[in-house]
């Protein structure tokens, strides 16, 4: 079973969307017995960092997510919590990615909203069959500065990571689940893990 952690700030609707158009079996829970029966996780994330971390450890998942060994994808503020620290709310992360996530430094053209390039590693399992420098759908004022486990970045304002990837901890800056028929195939990758 596929799980959707349901944190109270995630794109929940968008993901399901897709997972029942790939005719996957799932459940959207936040029931720590549940997720630790799942075979992966999908961490989806709309919202404010300070808030989303905060529902986390009210409910006692963070140390669960830390120590999470199956397949694992952080999508949007999903991936921003995954890493030490954000600017958004003066936020401890969840200290996965060691790396901060900092606030686009031009307030007028922000957010980072649609679709742009995405340059990413081919050896990479969950963009295999992906074209290089195909676009995909943003929509963020915070981004992830490059770190050791970046795996794909995009311009904008400056160059900045957009997917990471350690151990068996995956995370993408756009959504896939927005993303047409490449977002699908990111998902599907993810899923065949």
């Amino acid at each position: 079973m596929i799980a959707i952690l349901d944190y109270g700030a995630g794109n929940i609707t968008s993901v399901k969307n897709l997972l029942f158009s790939l005719k996957v079996n799932f459940v959207v829970t936040s029931d720590l017995e549940v997720l630790e029966k799942s075979e992966k996780i999908i961490f989806p994330g709309v919202g404010h960092a300070e808030f989303a971390m905060l529902r986390l450890n009210e409910l006692k998942l963070v140390n669960f997510i830390q120590n999470y060994t199956k397949p694992f994808l952080g999508i949007c503020l999903g991936m921003q919590l995954m890493c030490n620290h954000s600017e958004e709310g003066n936020t401890k992360g969840l200290g996965i990615i060691p790396t901060k996530v900092k606030r686009f430094p031009d307030k007028d053209i922000i957010p980072h909203m649609g679709w742009n390039e995405v340059n990413f590693h081919y050896n990479l399992s969950i963009f295999q069959g992906i074209p290089q420098n195909s676009d995909f759908y943003f929509v963020h004022s915070y981004y992830v500065e490059e770190n050791p486990f970046c795996v794909a970045r995009c311009n904008y304002i400056l160059e900045f990571c957009c997917a990471v990837q350690k151990d068996n901890f995956y995370g993408v800056q756009f959504h896939p689940e927005k993303s047409s028929e490449l977002g699908k195939k990111i998902m599907l990758n993810f899923l065949n893990l």
